[in-house]
C-alpha cells in the first residue's frame, strides 16, 4: 500500500516526502478531531476495576 502511495505521488522524493507528512498529518487530525470523539461514548473508560476489596 505504501508504495501504491508513493509511485502514484507527484514530484521527486523531497516533494513526495512532504506530501507524505502532510497527509499523514490530515490523517491524525482526522482521528482526533472526528473518530475518537465519535467512539468515545462507546468505550468503557469510565468504568475501573480498582476497588477497596469489599
Amino acid at each position: 500500500m505504501y508504495g501504491w502511495i508513493w509511485r502514484h505521488l507527484p514530484g521527486p522524493a523531497l516533494v513526495r516526502a512532504l506530501i507524505l507528512l502532510v497527509l499523514a498529518a490530515a490523517v491524525v487530525l482526522a482521528l482526533f478531531e472526528y473518530v475518537f470523539p465519535a467512539v468515545a461514548p462507546l468505550l468503557p473508560v469510565d468504568q475501573n476495576t480498582v476497588g477497596d476489596g469489599s
